[in-house]
């Protein structure tokens, strides 16, 4: 019981909550207290992640059972009983909110308006086309926000573009990856029957090369050169690019992509290519000397 409520909880995507300390590290604000206070954020998007998951679980059982993989689940599969499912799924919105107000005053409404665009997502988003991929998308946004103004740090308009851009090339290329289990996902998954395989293939596209054009235009951006004093974070462009081209070799010929966490943790290109990513920028950040 104990290790199926801790698959319950999947806490391989806790990574995607590392969203939340995007903005603290190109804001240069690396102080102990602000630290601290993106890692009371991230820890309440943690728990409340866990708790969108649970109940998602428990909406979903009867088509996750007729799924050829989340059919493994552990409320679908029977290890862990509806009736134990909820109170574990309140007690983490609870932790979520508390951890979240420490942190400050508007991380637990950011975390309460994912709550509610997740029980929009359960009740009838994720059956709208296109919107059902803006909706995850606006998941790793409030990601974001709660690591930015959450905890007193002003986003700016390129953090918040490459933000939206990236998790929406993630969010269509997810869907993509459920096309090639059609026709057995089909049925638990009823927007699939909305979208094409082109017609996917040109969002993806879209939304990729806006990434890299975003953040290729950022590096080299009039406010990067007075935030940062240079314009070398332009030499951590590479890891975006590769990483994004690797990911749709994963995506197209290894039928990857339904999982981009643990498509992370399983690929060692990907792996190396963050950690290049953020080593670089780090180093690049490090000797920032605002003009």
């Amino acid at each position: 019981m104990l290790l199926a409520l801790v698959r319950l909880l999947r806490p391989h995507q806790y990574l995607k909550n590392g969203f939340v300390f995007v903005g603290v590290l190109f804001s240069l604000q690396w102080d102990r207290a602000t630290l601290f206070d993106a890692t009371l954020a991230f820890l309440a998007f943690c728990a409340a992640a866990s708790a969108v998951y649970v109940l998602n679980d428990i909406i979903d059982v009867e088509a996750d059972r007729a799924h050829p993989v989340k059919r493994h689940r552990p409320i679908a599969d029977g290890s862990v009983p509806v009736p134990v499912a909820i109170p574990v799924m309140a007690l983490l919105i609870v932790l979520a909110l508390a951890l979240g107000w420490i942190a400050g005053p508007w991380v637990p409404v950011i975390i309460a308006s994912y709550f509610v665009i997740n029980l929009l997502y359960s009740w009838h988003l994720k059956h709208v086309v296109i919107l059902d991929v803006f909706s995850i998308a606006s998941g790793f946004m409030l990601r974001i926000l709660a690591g930015t103004i959450g905890i007193g740090i002003e986003p700016s308009e390129w953090l918040l573009l490459c933000g939206l851009m990236i998790t929406l090339f993630l969010g269509f290329a997810k869907r993509r990856s459920e096309l090639y289990l059609l026709p057995r996902t089909q049925k638990t998954r009823q927007v699939l029957g909305d979208y094409s395989p082109a017609l996917l293939d040109n969002f993806i596209a879209i939304s990729a090369g806006a990434t890299i054009l975003g953040y290729g235009l950022y590096t080299v951006s009039e406010q990067a050169i007075r935030a940062h004093g240079h314009t070398d974070l332009i030499y951590t462009l590479p890891f975006v690019i590769y990483g994004i081209f690797r990911y749709l070799y994963l995506l197209h010929l290894q039928g990857q992509g339904a999982d981009p966490s643990r498509d992370l943790l399983t690929d060692s290109h990907l792996l190396v290519t963050l950690a290049g990513w953020l080593l670089t920028t780090i180093l690049m950040l490090s000797w920032a000397s605002p003009a």
